[in-house]
């Protein structure tokens, strides 16, 4: 299972940024499908995820800016970010699993840098 994220980049406070994610196998069977980010010195957090059953989930930072999508058929994850702060500003890397005690997949990630 191999993930590949893309699309990050700079962007001004306020702006906006879509992620991209390649995926792998029957997103439709992923137990969690979706985003994580990560800054020096911090653990990985998740910022949104697809749970089996078509529950989404937001971290409340995120939420009202942040949409995650997919589309089954390409095989891709997406997360629109809207309104970006310079709080955001992290590596984000895309997460796949297939079962609760399964192995989690991740990509390279992708760095998203906001300046303020």
């Amino acid at each position: 299972v191999q993930l590949q994220a893309s699309g990050g980049g700079l962007v001004q406070a306020g702006g906006s940024r879509r992620l991209s994610c390649t995926a792998s196998g029957n997103l439709l069977n992923s137990y969690a499908l979706g985003w994580y980010r990560q800054t020096p010195g911090s653990q990985r957090e998740w910022v949104a995820l697809f749970r089996r059953g078509n529950n989404i989930d937001y971290a409340d930072s995120v939420k009202g800016r942040f949409t995650i999508s997919r589309d089954n058929a390409k095989k891709m994850v997406y997360l629109q970010m809207n309104n970006l702060k310079p709080e955001d500003t992290a590596v984000y890397y895309c997460m796949q699993k297939f079962q609760p005690w399964g192995t989690e997949y991740w990509g390279q990630g992708t760095l998203v840098t906001v300046s303020s």
